[in-house]
C-alpha cells in the first residue's frame, strides 16, 4: 500500500477528533460561555450541518482542480476553522466556526477516498480506503479521549488549539506524500457533475447508507444510559468502554476493506445482516457487565465492516463524478448520525425501555438490508438489459457473414 494513505489517515484523525470531541466538553463549553447544556448541544447540530452542505458543495465547485490540491485546500479550511473555535469570543462565535469546520470534512473524505484508490490496483481499492478511515476510527480510540482529557485540564480551548496541530501536520503529510496530479474533472462542467446525482443506483447507494449507519446512530447515540441504567456500570467507566467501540470500529473497518475487495456486496449484506443481529440482541446483552461490553465492541466491527464497501460503491455507480458522489456519501452519513438518534430517540421518550432504541436501530438494519437488495435488483435488470443490446447489435454481423 502506497505510502500516500498515510497522509491521508492523519488527516482522517484529525477530522475524527474534532467531530466526536465535543460530545465530552459540552459540560465544560457550557460553563465557559454562560450556555445551557442543551444549548451547547447546538454546536454539535452546527458542525453536521456544515458537513451536509460542505461534502457535496465543495467537492462539485473543486471538480477541476487537481485532487491534491483540494485535500490541501480543505485541511487549512479545517485548521481555520478549529482555530477560530478556539478563540471564539461567545457563543455565536462558535457555532460559526463549527460549522466552518465542518465543511471540508465530507469533501475532504470523498475526494480523499478517489485518490486512495487511484494509487492501487483494482483488486485492492476497498482496502485502500478502510486504510484512510483508519484514522477516523482510532480517532475514537485515542483521539478523542486525549483530547477531551486536554480540556478538561486546560480548558476547551486547548482542544481545537491542539486539533488544529493535528491538521497543519496533515497539511505537511499531504504535501510531501500525495503524487502531484491533473484535474481529471468532465468537460460537462459542474451542470454534468450535478447530473451524475440523478442516477438510480447512486440514490440507492446512499440510502443504504442513510440506513445502515442510521441503525448504528440510533443505539450509539444513547449508549452511556444503556451501559449505565441496564448493564449497571459506573459512569466513569463509560469512557473506556466507549474506546472499546473504537477498537471494533477499526477492526471491523479493516476487516471490511479486505472481505469487499473479494466480494463488495456479500461484504455489504453480511456487514448489515450481523449489525442487525448485534442490536437485536441488545436487550439480552445488556443484562451482565461482560456481556454488554461485548456488545459496544461487536457494535463499532458490525457497523464499520460495511463503511468501506459503501464508500466504494458510492463511487462506482457515478463513474462521471466519483469525487461529487463520494462526498454525498459522507452527507448521507452525517443524515444518519442526525436521523438515527432522532428514531432512536422517540423510542425511548415512548417508554419502552432503555435499550428500545437499539431495537430501534435494528429495524433500520433490515431496511438497509432491503435498499441494498433493491439495489442489486436494479443492477442485474441493467447487466441483462446491456447483454441483450450487446446480442442485438452482433446477431445481425453474424448473419451477414453467414449469407455472405
Amino acid at each position: 500500500m502506497p505510502l500516500a494513505l498515510l497522509a491521508l489517515a492523519v488527516g482522517a484523525f484529525g477530522i475524527g477528533t474534532t467531530e466526536f470531541v465535543m460530545m465530552g466538553l459540552l459540560p465544560d463549553v457550557a460553563d465557559d460561555l454562560h450556555i445551557s447544556i442543551p444549548a451547547a448541544g447546538h454546536l454539535v447540530s452546527a458542525y453536521a450541518l456544515g458537513v451536509v452542505i460542505g461534502a457535496p458543495l465543495l467537492a462539485a465547485v473543486t471538480a477541476r482542480m487537481s485532487r491534491r490540491t483540494v485535500l490541501i485546500a480543505l485541511m487549512g479550511l479545517f485548521v481555520a476553522g478549529n482555530a477560530l473555535s478556539a478563540l471564539a469570543p461567545g457563543n455565536d462565535a462558535l457555532l460559526a466556526a463549527r460549522f466552518l469546520s465542518g465543511l471540508p470534512h465530507g469533501a475532504f473524505f470523498g475526494v480523499g477516498a478517489v485518490v486512495a484508490t487511484s494509487m492501487v490496483a483494482p483488486e485492492r481499492k476497498a482496502r485502500s480506503v478502510s486504510l484512510m478511515f483508519l484514522g477516523l476510527t482510532v480517532a475514537n480510540i485515542a483521539g478523542v479521549p486525549a483530547a477531551t482529557l486536554m480540556g478538561q485540564h486546560l480548558g476547551w480551548r486547548a482542544t481545537f488549539l491542539g486539533v488544529s496541530a493535528i491538521g497543519l501536520a496533515a497539511i505537511a503529510s499531504l504535501a510531501l506524500l500525495i503524487p502531484h496530479d491533473r484535474a481529471a474533472a468532465p468537460a460537462t462542467g459542474l451542470r454534468g457533475e450535478l447530473a451524475a446525482l440523478r442516477s438510480v443506483p447512486v440514490w440507492l447507494a446512499l440510502g443504504t447508507t442513510v440506513a445502515g449507519f442510521g441503525a448504528l446512530f440510533a443505539a450509539y447515540s444513547y449508549i452511556t444510559p444503556m451501559l449505565t441504567d441496564a448493564a449497571g456500570f459506573a459512569e466513569t467507566n463509560v469512557t473506556l468502554l466507549l474506546a472499546l467501540f473504537g477498537v471494533g470500529a477499526t477492526a471491523g473497518n479493516l476487516l471490511g476493506g479486505r472481505l469487499a475487495d473479494h466480494s463488495l456486496r456479500g461484504t455489504l449484506f453480511g456487514g448489515l445482516t450481523s449489525l442487525a443481529v448485534v442490536l437485536l440482541l441488545f436487550p439480552v446483552l445488556m443484562r451482565a457487565e461482560w456481556s454488554a461490553a461485548l456488545s459496544v465492541a461487536l457494535l463499532g466491527m458490525a457497523a464499520f465492516v460495511t463503511g468501506s464497501p459503501l464508500q466504494l460503491m458510492v463511487m462506482e455507480k457515478a463513474t462521471t463524478a466519483p469525487s461529487l458522489a463520494s462526498s454525498a456519501n459522507q452527507a448521507a452519513f452525517n443524515l444518519a448520525n442526525a436521523g438515527g438518534a432522532w428514531i432512536g430517540g422517540i423510542a425511548l421518550a415512548a417508554g419502552f425501555g432503555v435499550t428500545s432504541p437499539a431495537l430501534a436501530g435494528a429495524a433500520l438494519a433490515v431496511l438497509g438490508l432491503g435498499v441494498a437488495g433493491v439495489a442489486y435488483a436494479v443492477d442485474r435488470r441493467h447487466e441483462v438489459v446491456r447483454e441483450g443490446r450487446v446480442v442485438a447489435t452482433h446477431v445481425p454481423e453474424q448473419a451477414g457473414a453467414l449469407h455472405r
